[in-house]
């Protein structure tokens, strides 16, 4: 059964950082593509960050230069570090994952992470 769990989510000034984790199990992140969303409330969902099979990475134009997401085989683990942050990016912030590359029929995410970022 594949779970992610979310977290280090929290509160914090603007210019602070934060690093998210995403912890899978039930299949193994490595060559597989994950992303990185987020969802404020009245809004839609927005894509982050991306990773892909071959490692490659995607970001939002409003995170580039601020995030950064990476994956760690050996923990099963995806995270995100965010530097920098801005008021709007306030929002809950959830992992994306699944065997397989981004556009596979089946994918999974979890509870989310709420992050707050205060002027």
């Amino acid at each position: 059964q594949v779970q992610l769990v979310e977290s280090g989510g929290g509160s914090v000034q603007t210019g602070g950082s934060l690093r998210l984790s995403c912890a899978a199990s039930g299949y193994t992140v490595s060559s597989t593509c994950m992303i990185w969303f987020r969802q404020a409330p009245g809004k839609g969902r927005e894509e982050v960050a991306r990773i892909g099979t071959d490692g490659s990475t995607r970001y939002a134009d409003s995170v580039k230069g601020r995030f950064t997401i990476s994956k760690d085989n050996a923990k099963n683990t995806l995270f995100l570090q965010m530097n920098s942050l801005k008021p709007e990016d306030s929002a809950m912030y959830y992992c994306e994952g699944g065997p397989g590359n981004c556009n596979s029929a089946i994918r999974y995410w979890g509870q989310g992470t709420q992050v707050t970022v205060s002027s």
